[in-house]
């Protein structure tokens, strides 16, 4: 029998989870997405689950990186400029289970938003990564401890 907690699935045997810092290895580095992509999923792990937090192998273990943070042109008008711009981030994560292998996995998860192509990027980067962080952060927690 596992405890469900918001809908989570999460052995009453689980204590621990180890959540790696997620290094950005893409080819445009923001130098603060590292940090603030994986302190967004330990908050999100902490405020939604009872486990604890741990630096080495836990019960749970979410590792990976950011592989992918680009910026590409949406919403071509008739002169061929952009009318928007998206901000893509893509992570890949590898999720081990020590109590069940079937719901360990291996996998990318992608998120973007789009701001107006009038906007100065460094002036709605920060607002534009928080959105797509915390989505990101949904995707991966529902996959590893809600299980849909």
């Amino acid at each position: 029998m596992t405890v469900s907690l918001t809908g989570g699935d999460i052995d009453p045997k689980a204590k621990t989870v180890y959540v790696q810092t997620f290094i950005n290895n893409s080819s445009l580095v923001n130098p603060t997405l590292s940090q603030e992509f994986t302190n967004a999923l330990k908050d999100m792990i902490q405020s939604q689950t009872p486990l604890t937090i741990i630096n080495s192998a836990g019960d749970y273990s979410i590792e990976g990186e950011i592989t992918n943070y680009t910026i590409s042109p949406v919403a071509i008008q008739g002169n061929e400029t952009a009318a928007m711009n998206r901000l893509t981030i893509t992570v890949h994560v590898v999720f081990t289970n020590t109590f069940d292998e079937t719901k360990s996995f291996d996998q990318s998860f992608s998120r973007y938003a789009d701001y107006l192509s009038t906007q100065n990027f460094t002036s709605v980067e920060s607002s534009l990564v928080n959105a797509i962080n915390e989505a990101l952060t949904d995707d991966i927690f529902n996959k590893a401890f809600v299980n849909w």
